[in-house]
């Protein structure tokens, strides 16, 4: 979702452009297991709380643990991490993820599968601060844009399908067998990476110090507070979409994968809608797609009883939520007056802020008030959003005079 872009970038390395391409598509594709590994632990929750006989509100906090641990960790562990050399710092990362996955895939209990969590949650911001920038040193100048689109749509893929692939992964193999699956991809992928990447120039160190004085612009921090609310009610829902399927439209659970999976190949569409509409007036944009989003969340509940009208609430839920994704991504970075690599790494640690706080939030609701209220709760957190968007609005013109 965002990366960290230094000034200074060393000239691409000296080897054939084909393989230089090579290196950008093996990116890509591990940016997809790498972010994959941290949603799919959606899809696999009805089963995996069943095995280890927790709640469907206990093991979503799996999801919570994830979030918070990228959002207190990734800033500073990009920032002390970033000027490693590349090649071996994304095979040590995939490294991580492998063993990560495996001890997943052999947790006795929900400790120790939190424990497999926790760790690579560690590793995955310095990945996303790290990858579109080596992507573009790597094409070089020329290539440099579509090499960063390509990395992100491996992000984009993972976020809108891995957590269907995955679903119907389990159903084939149980949710034990998809992180075996997500151990062996990423081991296969460090080795990859270890065999074609070119060993690239250490990136200069960017001193933090200046960068963040955007903490002190009000209308910067009233955007990072927007995306905040805007993910938590976009997890309060989503985190337990498989189980409200599976409980309120009684879904077949081997039907399920199937569902999420729909709702990810619309969501690629409101991916691309995200992009072309933003730069319409970010603000606006992201108050619109909120109220889209809280009235499909709402609706999915509502129309439970009529697959058909299900369907038409989940399309129209997955193209708000993923177009939301970019929206936010641009909407916090240009609202910051100058270091907006340092807004972009901040972006994603309150995204995760609030796709922790949904999973919580959602889970107590479950626990208190039944599965069915859910979407309701949610919509209301997307309207506030809307009106945040609004609020926001007025700080602009004191910001963009200083």
């Amino acid at each position: 979702m965002s990366s960290v872009v230094h000034p200074h970038l060393a000239a691409p390395p000296a080897v054939p452009s084909a393989g230089r391409g090579l290196a950008v598509l093996l990116l890509a594709i591990s940016a997809f297991v790498i972010v994959t590994t941290e949603f799919i632990i959606v899809g696999l929750l009805p089963s995996l709380s069943r095995d280890l006989g927790v709640s469907i509100s206990t093991a979503g906090q799996l999801v919570t643990l994830f979030a918070f641990t990228v959002m207190l960790a990734g800033p500073f562990l990009t920032a002390l991490l970033s000027h490693f050399e590349r090649k071996r710092l994304f095979v040590t990362i995939l490294v991580i993820f492998a063993g990560a996955n495996a001890l997943a895939a052999a947790a006795p209990d929900i400790w120790i599968l939190g424990l497999a969590r926790f760790l690579p949650a560690l590793a995955l911001p310095v990945f996303w601060g790290t990858a579109s920038e080596t992507a573009g040193e790597l094409a070089g100048p020329e290539k440099a844009g579509k090499a960063v689109a390509n990395v992100y749509l491996g992000i984009s893929g993972a976020m809108v399908l891995g957590i269907p692939i995955g679903t119907l992964a389990s159903t084939a193999f149980g949710w034990r067998g998809t992180f075996w699956g997500l151990a062996g991809l990423s081991l296969v992928m460090a080795v990859l990476l270890f065999v074609v990447m070119p060993t690239l120039a250490r990136p200069a160190r960017v001193k933090l110090a200046e960068q963040a004085r955007i903490l002190k612009d009000p209308y910067f921090l009233g955007n990072v507070v927007l995306s905040v609310i805007v993910f938590t009610a976009m997890f309060t829902a989503y985190t337990y979409l498989a189980d409200t399927l599976e409980q309120i439209a009684k879904i077949p659970v081997g039907q399920v994968g199937w569902w999420l999976m729909g709702f990810g190949v619309v969501g690629l569409g409101g991916n691309w809608l995200g992009g072309q509409f933003v730069g319409r007036g970010p603000l606006m944009v992201t108050a619109v797609t909120a109220l889209v989003l809280a009235i499909s969340m709402a609706a999915t509940t509502l129309v439970a009883g009529s697959h058909l009208w299900l369907a038409v609430a989940i399309a129209v839920w997955g193209i708000a939520n993923t177009a939301l994704y970019p929206i936010c991504q641009v909407r916090v970075m240009q609202s910051a007056s100058h270091a907006q690599a340092l807004a972009g790494t901040l972006n994603v640690s309150m995204a995760n802020a609030g796709i922790g706080l949904g999973a919580i939030i959602g889970g107590s609701v479950i626990q208190h008030l039944g599965l069915g209220t859910v979407g309701y709760v949610a919509a209301a957190i997307a309207v506030l959003a809307a009106i945040v968007a609004a609020l926001v609005g007025r700080l602009k013109p004191a910001s963009a005079a200083a």
